[in-house]
C-alpha cells in the first residue's frame, strides 16, 4: 500500500517542480495503480479492501492535481504555505480582466454573427496566452521561487483556464 503521509510529488517518485516531466508522471501512475487497485484485493480482508480503495483514490487525486498545471501549481504553492485562489480575494490586474472582457464581448459578437472561424481565433489566442503563463509558472515556480508572483500567475491561469472552456463550449454551439 502507500504513505499516506507523502505529498503527491513522492508518492510518484518526482521533484517537487512545477515543470515535471508527463511521461514519468504517466508511467509512476500506471504502477501505482496497478499495485493498488481494489481489484487485486477482492479476496482479501475487509481492511485490506478498504485500505486498497483509499490507496487508490489517493493515486488518482494526486495524479489528477499534478496532470493540471492550474492544479498542479496551487498545489506547490500549498506546499509552502500559499493559497492561490482563497474565495475571499478574487482581484486580478485591470489590465488582465479588461483583457478577458473584450474577449468576452468578442466571443459574443462572433456567436451572433455566427463566426466560427472568428470564436476560433479568440480561443486560440486565449490558449497561446495560458501556454505563456504556463511557462511564466515554470520559470516562477522552479527557478526564482517568487510565491506572490506565482500566486498571481496561478489566478489568471485559472481564469484562462474557464474562458477556454466557456469558449469551447460557444464554438460547439455554433457547429451543432
Amino acid at each position: 500500500m502507500i504513505d499516506f503521509s507523502r505529498n503527491y510529488f513522492e508518492l510518484f517518485g518526482l521533484p517537487p517542480r512545477f515543470n515535471c516531466d508527463t511521461a514519468s508522471l504517466e508511467n509512476a501512475y500506471r504502477r501505482l495503480q496497478t499495485e493498488v487497485h481494489p481489484d487485486r484485493f477482492a479476496s482479501a480482508s475487509e481492511q485490506d479492501r478498504r485500505i486498497a480503495m483509499q490507496s487508490s483514490a489517493r493515486v488518482n487525486e494526486a495524479y489528477r492535481a499534478l496532470r493540471d498545471p492550474v492544479a498542479r501549481a496551487q498545489y506547490l504553492l500549498s506546499l509552502n504555505g500559499v493559497d492561490a485562489l482563497p474565495e475571499t480575494d478574487t482581484q486580478l490586474p485591470l489590465d488582465f480582466l479588461g483583457r478577458q472582457l473584450e474577449r468576452r464581448e468578442a466571443a459574443a459578437d462572433a456567436v451572433s454573427a455566427n463566426d466560427s472561424a472568428g470564436l476560433a481565433a479568440i480561443l486560440a489566442d486565449v490558449r497561446d496566452e495560458a501556454n505563456d503563463l504556463v511557462g511564466t509558472l515554470a520559470h516562477t515556480l522552479d527557478e526564482s521561487e517568487s510565491l506572490a508572483d506565482a500566486r498571481t500567475s496561478v489566478r489568471e491561469l485559472k481564469f484562462l483556464s474557464k474562458l477556454a472552456q466557456d469558449l469551447d463550449a460557444m464554438q460547439s454551439s455554433l457547429d451543432d
